[in-house]
């Protein structure tokens, strides 16, 4: 399948965590391995400034080089190596997390497809938005790559467009020099993390188009992201009725591509059910 979309947004600044849940860990971040700000060195203090004791770095279509274990600890704080994957299931795009990622050689193959694809891709949006436009976009691309750093050298060349105006205007899905990406098939995705990975979830059920349909997927999953800054009302009473349902692990993170963490995440009981299924650092 051609991606209709992909790792464009930000994270939003509000939580859909109740306020007597505190977050104890935060899942769902990344950083400079695909689009986020955040290096590993930095996840100490980032952690600590945001409450949480441990964190899961899960960068988009890659595991984080850096990481050389599937849980280690940092300065005090327990770092998770995971990864949020891209699949396609027919009828629209979902992301899949995955937690302790001990990758096989076939993981590893689709991981480096995929990005192979991306930097294609990149070159070509590049390519697309200097003629257009007739500026020179200063891009660097690299393993992780994605709209986001597009936008970020549109916003700092000449062109007369701020980082959303070039998703609005100009690379943004239908847009002008928007370029679709091959996606893993869902199947295909779910066997891959299964044979790598400790805990495959899936992540963010209310940001896609037919949240109901994503929620069925997680009959094959073992987990689904329950905490998650939407910044808007979703229907949490839903979400308990699956992970109930299906006995899942109720995962969950800020998605912060900045240096902010805790805004969500899982609150201790939660968490105490996921780490049991995790290998000790």
């Amino acid at each position: 399948m051609l991606d209709a979309d992909d790792d464009a947004d930000t994270g939003a600044a509000e939580t859909s965590t109740p306020e007597d849940e505190t977050p104890v860990a935060d899942l769902h971040l990344h950083t400079t391995a695909s689009d986020g700000t955040l290096t590993v060195p930095d996840l100490p203090d980032a952690a600590r400034a945001g409450g949480v004791d441990t964190v899961a770095v899960t960068d988009h279509d890659r595991i984080h080089p850096d990481l050389e274990a599937p849980v280690t600890v940092h300065d005090g704080v327990i770092v998770i190596r995971g990864i949020e994957l891209r699949v396609d299931t027919s009828e629209f795009a979902v992301d899949l997390l995955g937690y302790a990622v001990d990758s096989t050689p076939e993981l590893r193959a689709e991981l480096t497809r995929i990005q192979t694809d991306r930097k294609e891709r990149a070159r070509e949006m590049r390519s697309r938005v200097e003629r257009r436009l007739d500026v020179n976009l200063d891009l660097d691309v690299r393993e992780g790559v994605g709209r986001p750093h597009v936008a970020r050298a549109i916003e700092e060349s000449e062109a007369d467009y701020d980082y959303q105006g070039a998703f609005d205007h100009l690379i943004g899905g239908g847009g002008p020099c928007y370029v679709a990406r091959e996606i893993t098939p869902f199947e295909r995705g779910v066997d891959l993390l299964s044979a790598s990975c400790a805990v495959v979830g899936l992540a963010h059920p209310f940001r896609y188009p037919d949240p109901e349909a994503a929620l069925a997927l997680t009959e094959r999953l073992d987990a689904v992201e329950r905490y998650y800054p939407y910044g808007r009302p979703v229907d949490t009473d839903r979400l308990d009725a699956v992970v109930a349902e299906h006995d899942l692990l109720a995962v969950g993170g800020s998605d912060a591509h900045d240096t902010t963490l805790g805004r969500a995440g899982p609150p201790r009981e939660a968490f105490e059910r996921i780490a049991a299924r995790l290998p000790r650092a």
